[in-house]
């Protein structure tokens, strides 16, 4: 009998904590499974390390291969007296360093205050364009190219005496992308240069050498 109060030395059979015993099965089990989970875990990591690889790669082509649009700049625009012929000189820039750009055709037309046609003509024939390169587009615009009104060109000259008359230079061209050996398929491309010239009937220094925009449709 034990006294009260007192504590046995030693914990009964009872008492003990049972030790496991697992078989060699169960440890191989836990070593093919942790030999999974790694196996697996390295999968991942090369297929996401290859997409990630290929996504930057994809990512370096598309910019360097990205067609820019043509840009247009007028560099010369006169109205001399009579009305009798209208002189334009502009220049298309092919700014991409790998992409060439074919034009089917261009044809250049002038309009008054945005909405009176003056008259337009094709000044040029299908051509190729190197990367890198710059087209000029020169010429001058009369007789039959010419169908504006009599009250149309009274109103440009009223507009010249009282300092400045308005007009848009309109480049109009279906172009293609050539990349490598491989053209793009075809766009309408409108080129609006808005343009104004001075009592002497030539382009104020303001609007030379500025930059068109350049839209599709």
């Amino acid at each position: 009998m034990w006294s009260e109060g007192r504590v046995p030395a030693h914990p009964t059979a009872e008492e003990r904590p049972m030790k496991r015993h697992h078989t060699a099965r169960y440890y191989v089990h836990r070593v093919k499974e942790s030999l999974t989970t790694r196996v697996s875990k390295l999968i991942c990591a090369v297929v996401l390390g290859l997409l990630f690889l290929i996504g930057i790669i994809s990512f370096i082509l598309w910019l360097s291969l990205r067609p820019h649009r043509p840009r247009f700049f007028v560099e010369g625009f006169s109205i001399p007296a009579g009305n009798s012929f209208i002189f334009y000189n502009v220049t298309a820039r092919n700014s991409n360093q790998n992409i060439g750009v074919y034009y089917d055709s261009v044809e250049v037309a002038v309009f008054y205050q945005d909405d009176q046609r003056l008259g337009g003509a094709q000044v040029l024939y299908p051509f190729y364009q190197e990367p890198k390169n710059t087209t000029v587009i020169a010429g001058a615009l009369g007789g039959a190219a010419l169908n504006a009104t009599g009250r149309a060109w009274e109103q440009i000259a009223a507009d010249r005496a009282r300092g400045e008359a308005v007009f848009t230079v309109q480049i109009t061209s279906v172009i293609r992308f050539k990349i490598s050996s491989w053209d793009s398929k075809r766009h309408r491309m409108h080129a609006n240069c808005p343009v104004r010239v001075g009592p002497d009937g030539s382009i104020l220094r303001s609007y030379s050498d500025k930059r068109c925009p350049v839209y599709f449709n």
